[in-house]
């Protein structure tokens, strides 16, 4: 993951400042950075969306293909997730810098969306045990200015908002031998419902306080943070610690309530501007990368 060097003056600055709920950037504890939402950004995709949280640029695209639904869900369609960390986003990525650090963000998102309840994967299904669609969801890391797992998951869920999969029937003719036949109409496709899709909020722990959405100069001075994937109804679907520090029970506790309350306030956030979006139809400006 990028990181930056410190000296120790600077790092007692910041955490002075955390213990006293005022970061270097002016914001409180409990404050995200300005993010901007696009979507439909890439034009080959069922679907897609870019964030920008801060310094950090992500993209997201989503393709629906045609696949063989799995063994143990033969009546479910499903996800996949692949990461790919661009060199230009921090001089660490170079080669295959990134690839542990794609790998671990693949995994953590496996591990969101393995809820049932997140996604309907049933309504994914064209013929049970034959064919189901597969959504591979591919995320592209632009910039990295920390907080990256919070931004990876507002652009997925923004580009899962976005994703029209085209209407399928299924014709059997007299010998029982059946065909797929895919809508030509860029209007009549399936949306999926996205309002249990959860995001996910990380809280870094930083002398005897957390704090949300941490530039990478906070990162620089957090020993230990807890990722919480939280859903647009305040449910914590998942729990995650990372770093080399300790949590003690009551810190946890105190870090859930957070990412519960916060989360609950960016999934509002969140819809609101994704619905302003979509009410604004083919008039909208779109931005795209020259913005």
């Amino acid at each position: 993951m990028a990181s930056v060097v410190l000296s120790e003056a600077e790092k007692l600055y910041i955490v002075h400042g955390i213990q006293e709920d005022l970061r270097v950037d002016g914001r409180g504890c409990e404050d995200y950075r300005c993010a901007e939402v696009e979507t439909d950004v890439v034009s080959n995709t069922s679907g897609s969306a870019r964030v920008k949280l801060g310094h950090t640029d992500i993209l997201v695209g989503v393709k629906a293909e045609m696949g063989t639904p799995k063994l143990e869900k033969p009546d479910e369609g499903y996800l996949e997730f692949f990461v790919d960390c661009s060199a230009n986003a921090t001089p660490e990525f170079e080669g295959r810098g990134g690839e542990e650090l794609g790998t671990e963000i693949a995994n953590t998102f496996y591990r969101v969306f393995s809820s049932e309840s997140s996604i309907d994967l049933k309504s994914l299904c064209i013929n049970p045990r034959e064919h189901c669609w597969v959504l591979y969801v591919d995320v592209l890391l632009l910039e990295c200015g920390g907080n990256l797992f919070d931004a990876i998951s507002i652009a997925v869920k923004a580009a899962l908002f976005n994703t029209r999969i085209p209407k399928v029937r299924i014709l059997e003719d007299e010998e029982g031998s059946k065909e797929i036949e895919l809508s030509d109409d860029p209007y009549d496709c399936i949306r999926l419902n996205v309002d249990d899709v959860p995001c996910i909020v990380t809280l870094s722990k930083i002398g005897y306080r957390h704090v949300v959405d941490a530039t990478l100069q906070e990162e620089a001075c957090s020993l230990a943070s807890l990722l919480i994937s939280v859903t647009s109804k305040g449910a914590l679907t998942s729990m995650k610690k990372m770093g080399k520090g300790s949590l003690d029970p009551e810190s946890i506790f105190e870090m859930m309530e957070t990412g519960r309350r916060v989360g609950k306030s960016l999934h509002i956030a969140l819809q609101k501007i994704l619905d302003e979006e979509e009410s604004l139809g083919t008039s909208r400006q779109k931005v795209g990368f020259l913005g």
